[in-house]
């Protein structure tokens, strides 16, 4: 894979040290989130985590998405990595050590029982096994459908959804708005098998946000964790694509901190 530099002007932070480990790209990805009290979802969370907030209330997110393009450094590619349906159930923490941003999921739901693996090993994620499809319906319209397979009690997602197009609330994502609160991630957090706190840095350009409609039919992914969602209707955001680079999973420490690195480490 080619080198370029890295987009980095939209980013209050330097970027993390050494290369990335994994790339892909997701897309026509629904955000449908909640707000939940933030006491029910630290509950849930590792003692290490504290639920971030935004206007009082922390935040549930289920994300439906496809993806492509998913490359390991160093590997050739993989067949078969391709058009591949993922479901996610997040909430956006800060970690008690450093009070960095990032999100923490979960579940995480995939069709692909190579990409399960993978991320189980490499990155601690609770990943699961599911009979996924998503189906066009035009060109920003899509039918998702998820049921997770081997598992204890019926989990299943059921939806259509639309993006609508950019508007200007969603042309240029602002700090103090709740689609930079969503958005503006750098690291997904997670526990090794020993029970250490870990976290996977992520770099990625602003996300190309457009509102949104869906119609959910069914939901399982909240019961499934313990959690009851609210009688609100949910805040939606859709995008069509997005480039995300992941690196490699490292321990959480107190003194941590984003280090410069060389331009050759780092592809756009």
């Amino acid at each position: 894979m080619r080198e370029y530099l890295v987009r980095t002007s939209h980013k209050p932070r330097p970027l993390p040290a050494g290369r990335w480990a994994v790339t892909q790209r997701w897309n026509d990805l629904l955000f449908a989130h909640w707000p939940i009290a933030a006491e029910r979802i630290e509950a849930l969370l590792p003692e290490w985590l504290a639920a971030d907030t935004f206007q009082g209330s922390a935040w549930l997110g289920a994300v439906p998405f496809w993806l492509d393009r998913v490359k390991l450094r160093g590997v050739p590619s993989i067949p078969g990595l391709r058009n591949i349906p993922d479901l996610n159930l997040r909430t956006y923490v800060r970690d008690r050590m450093t009070g960095t941003p990032g999100f923490y999921c979960f579940s995480v739901d995939s069709s692909s029982l190579l990409v399960v693996a993978a991320a189980r090993a490499l990155y601690h994620l609770p990943y699961h096994l599911a009979e996924m499809r998503q189906e066009p319906r035009s060109e920003r319209e899509f039918a998702f459908y998820s049921r997770r397979r081997f598992a204890r009690r019926q989990v299943i997602f059921k939806a259509r959804y639309r993006g609508l197009g950019p508007t200007r609330k969603t042309a240029e994502v602002r700090p103090g708005t709740l689609e930079y609160f969503f958005t503006e991630r750098p690291c997904v957090f997670s526990a090794n098998r020993a029970g250490q706190p870990i976290r996977a840095n992520l770099h990625h350009v602003p996300w190309p946000l457009e509102e949104a409609e869906a119609e959910i039919e069914r939901n399982d992914l909240a019961a499934a964790v313990g959690l009851e969602l609210p009688g609100v209707e949910p805040v939606l955001h859709y995008s069509r694509r997005l480039a995300v680079y992941v690196w490699p999973a490292e321990l959480l420490r107190p003194a941590l901190a984003g280090r410069p690195v060389t331009v050759a480490a780092t592809p756009t």
